[in-house]
């Protein structure tokens, strides 16, 4: 695990991150009725949420105690760069929760989808069962709701029996939300999906892979969404970040 600004990281590409976490569901499952059970879960930050991660130090201890951290955008890559790490695998969240969903053979498992507007879940799964019929879709769920919900939907999603649990609340909400609730959750893994959800409903245009294999996806949506643009001052403000921790911040957090 690599020290990205102060978050543990690990250094692995999409079929390695599939396989760790086919292995934290099988450990889970065979745990899932014992005392004291607390879900797995990953987390898939990108420069902006590694950011986030500086001033909200809540934030940062759920990244830090995850069992697997994953790179997801090219500005977390680069700073591991900056930091003298070398050239790290990116492992974009969608790619990773695609390959788990969409490959009955290798993992055998069962998924809940959480989050999203009414009635995209049930989109995505509808996609998903289209293209890949023997994936098992436990259940499905829009992110809306109150607090007083959530012991109805912590019971629903423990009822449904799914092995991994995609949560698609926007960070780090989404992450909050699990490292909250995973000792109530009896799902052996849990993952933040951000967008992925929309993805796969196809509410939300990937980028084209002339833009994915370079890591810009970033400008293909700032191009489509300009709106988010004070958003993304995020991005040139990490790597800036991440220059500073190499010289001052790393000796400063020992």
């Amino acid at each position: 695990m690599l020290d990205i600004t102060g978050v543990g990281v690990d250094s692995i590409d999409v079929a390695g991150a599939a396989r760790r976490i086919a292995s934290l569901a099988r450990e889970g499952a065979a745990r899932l009725s014992g005392d004291g059970f607390r879900a797995a879960y990953v987390c898939t930050p990108n420069a902006e949420h590694m950011m986030d991660a500086q001033k909200d130090r809540h934030f940062k201890r759920i990244l830090n105690e995850a069992d697997l951290v994953v790179p997801d955008g090219s500005g977390v890559v680069l700073a591991a760069r900056l930091l003298g790490y070398g050239r790290i695998p990116r492992t974009p969240g969608f790619d990773l929760a695609y390959a788990l969903v969409s490959n009955q053979d290798e993992y055998p498992f069962s998924f809940y989808f959480f989050g999203g507007r009414p009635g995209v879940a049930e989109k995505a799964a509808e996609n998903i069962l289209r293209e890949h019929p023997r994936v098992r879709i436990a259940g499905c769920r829009d992110g809306y709701f109150n607090e007083s919900d959530e012991p109805d939907i912590i019971e629903k999603i423990n009822g449904s029996g799914a092995d991994l649990l995609y949560v698609a609340l926007g960070a780090p909400k989404q992450e909050k939300w699990i490292y909250r609730n995973r000792a109530k959750i009896k799902v052996p893994v849990c993952m933040g999906v951000g967008g992925t959800i929309d993805a796969l409903a196809g509410t939300v245009r990937l980028a084209p892979p002339f833009f994915r294999e370079r890591g810009l996806e970033w400008l293909y949506r700032l191009a489509r969404e300009p709106w988010r643009a004070k958003r993304m001052l995020k991005l040139p403000q990490y790597t800036l970040y991440a220059i500073w921790w190499r010289f001052f911040g790393r000796r400063k957090n020992g």
